[in-house]
């Protein structure tokens, strides 16, 4: 099985910040760290020194998707964001990037394990696939 954690964050999330929502979220799920497949988020957050710290410290591969790749899942969201939006182009990113890199990765339909976490800084969805 394909699971994979999508990621938004505030512009300068330190990597402290990410992993502890990260290890949360997780443990409130059930999930271990080590059957995590990837990492997503969208596009404009390739960059993101705290993202970019976390896929290293963690070992995982980090995917990007733009805003026209994240908008078919919209649907499928628990929840649709009018500030993500705003800034983004895209209503969900931590959801629709997991959907998107666990599709891509399984080339089959995903779905949601984990929805919406969310702390001041950032937030976390978890998708499985296959």
């Amino acid at each position: 099985m394909i699971l994979v954690v999508g990621l938004g964050c505030q512009q300068g999330c330190d990597v402290h910040t990410l992993l502890a929502l990260f290890d949360a979220a997780l443990a409130e799920g059930g999930v271990k760290c080590k059957d995590i497949t990837a990492l997503a988020s969208i596009d404009r957050k390739k960059d993101e020194p705290g993202l970019l710290a976390l896929a290293q410290r963690l070992n995982l591969p980090f995917e990007c998707f733009s805003a026209e790749q994240l908008a078919p899942y919209e649907a499928r969201l628990s929840h649709k964001s009018d500030v993500a939006f705003a800034h983004t182009g895209c209503y969900g990113i931590a959801e629709s990037a997991a959907l998107a890199l666990a599709e891509h990765l399984c080339n089959g339909p995903s779905r949601l394990l984990i929805t919406r976490k969310k702390t001041a800084q950032a937030t976390f969805a978890l998708a499985c696939a296959g």
